[in-house]
């Protein structure tokens, strides 16, 4: 099931009734089934949300996104009970070996490196090495070809704009980083959503390790579905000429969570997706697998 998005950007006071959510603002009053609602972002320092409403909300697996003073995602709730063995798949987890996790990054990188090629021979129409670069990661991607394929990603990905030479893809920079990076936020919430519904614990990666990150295997497993969000972006700049993000920039950045990818037997909306990419990580802690199921983005 699909479920939907939800960006309040206005004083609003959110609560709950007969599992509906409550959502009344000065101009109105709407309700919700809260088994609906998959992510629900927070863009706004006056709105009141009650604790049964954000319980009901995580108990439902929903992700609850609040945002900063610059509009941009600045951490989640999320579910850290939704499995039925939740014990036992953060044992496996734990315990997982260091061959292991770099057979899992190796997937990961040549999955998102194969990504970035297709979509870059889409936007330029040129062919290019990434198929390469491709066979070039080793275990663990000890040779770095994640760094070395993201430099020449970046440097050709606005080549054909007024971009080309004075691009540099900042955390905090300026336009179009501004757009990528709320792009990314909203693919980390899905993301770290969906292992956790899977029983995965997030804050523990399996290539990111800083101990400042909550979201270390989200910020892991999103990393191939990147161009998703590196092609809406490109998508924007083309159809509208603001470059700060508006109500309508987010909502359309918004809509990657429902874009079509594609299975060997099967399409499915993004945020179903990364159930099916998360439990099959599962399933590689627990030796069933050998393989994460990544979608290919485009068919």
């Amino acid at each position: 099931m699909i479920k939907k998005s939800l960006l309040i950007e206005n004083k609003t006071s959110i609560t709950s009734k007969n599992l509906q959510l409550v959502i009344k603002s000065v101009v109105r009053e709407s309700t919700i089934p809260i088994e609906d609602i998959g992510f629900l972002v927070l863009d706004n320092p006056e709105i009141y949300i009650s604790l049964p409403a954000l319980n009901l909300l995580i108990e439902n697996n929903t992700s609850v996104i609040v945002c900063g003073n610059n509009h941009h995602p600045n951490g989640m709730f999320l579910n850290l009970n939704s499995h039925h063995i939740q014990q036992e798949v953060f044992k496996n987890q734990i315990e997982a070996s260091i061959p292991l996790k770099k057979q899992l990054w190796q997937q990961t990188i040549v999955e998102k490196i194969s990504n970035q090629g297709i979509l870059l021979e889409k936007i330029t129409g040129n062919k290019n090495s990434f198929e390469f670069l491709c066979s070039k990661v080793l275990s663990g991607d000890t040779s770095n070809m994640e760094g070395v394929a993201a430099s020449q990603y970046w440097k050709s990905f606005f080549e054909q704009s007024d971009l080309s030479t004075k691009f540099k893809r900042e955390r905090f920079g300026d336009y179009p980083n501004n757009f990528l990076n709320y792009g990314y936020a909203i693919l980390r919430a899905a993301t770290a959503r969906a292992l956790s519904g899977s029983g995965l614990l997030n804050t523990l990666g399996i290539h990111h390790k800083s101990k400042y990150n909550a979201f270390a295997l989200a910020d892991d497993i999103m990393e191939p579905f990147r161009p998703i969000v590196d092609e809406k972006v490109f998508e924007l700049m083309q159809n509208y000429e603001e470059q700060e993000l508006n109500t309508a920039l987010k909502s359309e950045l918004l809509q990657i969570l429902t874009r079509t990818v594609y299975f060997k037997e099967e399409k499915s909306p993004l945020m179903v997706a990364l159930q099916k990419t998360a439990s099959s990580l599962q399933q590689c802690y627990t030796g069933d697998r050998k393989k994460i199921k990544y979608p290919k983005l485009w068919n």
